[in-house]
């Protein structure tokens, strides 16, 4: 078992304007984002399964062409292999993706 407090983890600029602290286990990894306003996800594709949970503001993403526009409590599942892209679009802009199976290019 772990234990960890979000506020000792450090954070990482993963991506331009998007700052992670990431957690690991053996089957998932899990991303706290703060994004900055206006910052863009560029259209791409993974392996892993994405489940987005806007703890935070506003994101739109668009995930094989349709878009959506997420608020605080809104969840979105990205399908293993799916194209897709984003934008904060308010300030501030809090995120905790759920990734399966562990990101290892998120290994800090």
């Amino acid at each position: 078992m772990n234990y960890y407090q979000l506020a000792h983890l450090p954070a990482k600029e993963f991506l331009r304007g998007f700052w992670g602290r990431a957690i690991h286990t053996q089957m998932a990894t899990l991303i706290y984002w703060e994004v900055d306003p206006e910052a863009v996800l560029p259209l791409h594709q993974h392996p892993h399964e994405q489940i987005v949970n806007l703890l935070e503001g506003e994101f739109e993403m668009t995930i094989e062409g349709k878009t959506y526009l997420l608020k605080a409590g809104d969840v979105l599942v990205i399908p293993s292999g799916a194209l897709h892209e984003g934008r904060a679009m308010s300030k501030p802009c809090k995120i905790l993706d759920v990734f399966c199976p562990v990101r290892e290019d998120y290994k800090i």
